[in-house]
């Protein structure tokens, strides 16, 4: 039997406090369909425990054959699910405790009444029911409201996590649902009362804007905004080895802290409890684990100060980026410094007091982004470089020349990412299936799709380069897969955000001719139209001579296979992009 030590309330100072357990089953198949016991048959006893604010409870019923359940209702809210356990009440009042035994075929049910006289006063002294209700002397409660402005406010994760591993909500992330801000919950030690002000409108869970209690659903993010009048209920307090457990005892309607997840039982692990802070963690209706945050009403939280500063270095071209922490409040911590200059260097420093430089090779204007990652969340800066001319030792590419964008055993201009619709899609770098010629790398990008007729690979230059066409328009990539399977390859330029496909070129196709052996494909833009000419600002019939598209447009390597065909999975090897130079990315950065 667990070691749980609960305070429990409901009603007019009312509370009681249980040692539960799993539910008692006592079944046998050969028995077929067993009637729920007649009343007269069923008993349970209620006698003094150790002290004067315990209770043994045990059912004293003869051995039922069939027993599916046995569940004790202390008249509170709170249940037993076995056979005996222990009480605490530590307030005087009447109590209606229900033992109720189930089986395959209905239940049946007995009730008793147990008055205690003795009051605990310590629970008043105890220092948790202080932090979360304010205390005796608070005779409004004590009321709490999300933490808006700070990281993980709301989140999710697997069960038995804190709920944060999957997504931790950022500052004023659910802002546009028109909930959740402004809503309340207020923790009332005179009657225990929970409290929940909406406004009348309340956001759920997709499962759970069904309840008959929620009406006009309507849909908000992946989730849904309800109407909603929330009826009175109660809480609970309980201690199971060692972690505070919070109950919320609905009366007519659900209830639930501000944002409805369909907690398990209504329970809601206290992960953290003080004066100005209040965490629980609950399980879910869909099994996962989801993060809550709370401060007191009106509490403003010490913030985390600081000054993030761009300046010119004494050596050409180069600028200082420079973090000064002006205040840091108890608890809370800087931890590291990202600075994005723009040209693709992006410099991470886990001591904040580093100074981080980057010496530009390329006349222009580059924006800087300065990420400061806190406890208390994400603070960015962002800062304007202008570097009025090349610098001396920069020599640029001859128009000519081609580069290998990804080797992946050695160099990488630029990460290749998946995109896909549907089904499923990865890429993953993996030992050479063949290392002989013409491929001796020792790694290669593996790109598997699966019911997916569109999943791609695709490699992103950095902000601000672009692709030249004018005088070399062939890119090459090696392939090893499978005979017949087809390698398409693709321009686009990503300024349209989800209409880049405007952009894109006409589709080149390589067909592998070897299963399972490395192949060099080519694939010339020379003559190759772009865009769609029923768009009527778009669109060329060659992307090597047309000024709009043959230098400072294209920004994305596309790569498929089989596209289209989303009947089977399909897997191909991928080794050495390249194509030709771009401006300003002297040489790739090494792995």
């Amino acid at each position: 039997m667990k070691n749980i030590k609960y305070l429990s309330f409901i009603g007019l100072m009312a509370m009681a406090v249980l040692f539960a357990c799993e539910p008692y089953e006592d079944t046998n198949p050969e028995l077929g369909i067993v009637e729920p016991p007649a009343e007269s048959e069923m008993d349970f006893s209620i006698t003094p425990g150790v002290d004067a604010y315990l209770f043994n409870i045990e059912m004293t019923s003869p051995s039922l054959n069939g027993i599916y359940t046995v569940t004790f209702d202390l008249g509170n809210g709170s249940i037993i699910n076995k056979k005996s356990g222990v009480a605490y009440y530590p307030l005087p009042d009447d109590y209606t405790i229900t033992m109720t035994i189930k089986t395959n075929n209905g239940s049946s049910s007995i009730s008793k009444t147990l008055t205690t006289t003795e009051t605990d006063y310590s629970l008043f002294d105890n220092p948790v029911m202080i932090a979360l209700s304010g205390g005796v002397d608070a005779l409004e409660g004590k009321t709490w409201v999300l933490d808006s402005l700070s990281a993980g406010h709301l989140g999710v994760g697997p069960a038995g996590s804190a709920g944060l591993e999957w997504w931790a909500a950022a500052p004023l992330a659910k802002k546009a649902v028109d909930v959740l801000y402004d809503d309340k919950i207020t923790f009332k030690l005179d009657g225990f009362d929970f409290i929940y002000e909406n406004h009348g409108e309340s956001y759920v869970k997709d499962f759970r804007s069904s309840d008959p209690a929620y009406s006009n659903p309507e849909q908000r993010d992946t989730d849904y905004k309800v109407e909603f009048e929330p009826a009175e209920a109660s809480w609970s307090l309980a201690e199971e080895d060692g972690k505070w457990m919070l109950t919320l005892i609905p009366t007519t309607t659900p209830i639930f802290p501000i944002f409805d997840v369909g907690a398990r039982e209504n329970k809601y692990e206290v992960l953290t409890l003080e004066e100005n802070k209040l965490e629980l963690v609950a399980i879910g209706g869909d099994g996962n684990a989801w993060h809550y945050k709370f401060i007191p009403e009106g509490y403003v939280p010490p913030q985390i100060e600081l000054e993030a500063t761009l300046t010119e270095a004494g050596e050409v071209n180069t600028f200082n980026v420079a973090l000064n922490v002006i205040n840091v409040p108890a608890e809370e911590s800087v931890n590291s410094l990202t600075v994005d200059f723009g040209d693709g260097t992006v410099h991470e420093a886990m001591d904040v007091s580093e100074v981080v430089s980057n010496t530009y090779m390329r006349q222009g204007s580059y924006q800087v982004t300065v990420t400061v990652n806190t406890s208390l969340g994400n603070i960015v800066n962002t800062f304007t470089a202008e570097v009025a001319a090349n610098h001396p030792e920069y020599e640029p590419f001859l128009l000519d020349a081609m580069v290998t964008y990804n080797d992946f055993s050695e160099v990488s201009m630029a990460p290749m990412r998946i995109d896909q619709a549907g089904g499923s899609a990865y890429i993953e770098v993996v030992d050479n299936p063949s290392r002989i010629y013409p491929n001796k790398s020792a790694k290669v990008l593996n790109f598997v799709k699966e019911n997916t007729e569109w999943a791609n690979a695709y490699m992103q230059l950095p902000v601000g380069y672009r692709f030249d066409l004018r005088q070399r328009h062939t890119f090459k990539v090696m392939v090893y897969g499978k005979a017949g399977d087809n390698i398409l390859l693709k321009l686009e330029n990503t300024d349209r955000g989800g209409n880049a496909w405007q952009t894109g070129t006409a589709d080149l196709i390589y067909t592998i001719q070897q299963d399972n052996t490395w192949e060099v494909t080519e694939y010339s833009f020379a003559g190759v139209s772009a865009g769609w000419d029923w768009t009527g600002d778009i669109f060329t019939g060659d992307v090597t001579t047309d000024d709009n598209f043959s230098h400072d447009f294209y920004n994305v390597v596309r790569i498929m296979i089989n596209p289209g065909d989303n009947s089977d999975v399909y897997q191909v090897y991928l080794d050495e992009l390249a194509g030709p130079h771009v401006e300003g990315l002297k040489s790739a950065t090494r792995n």
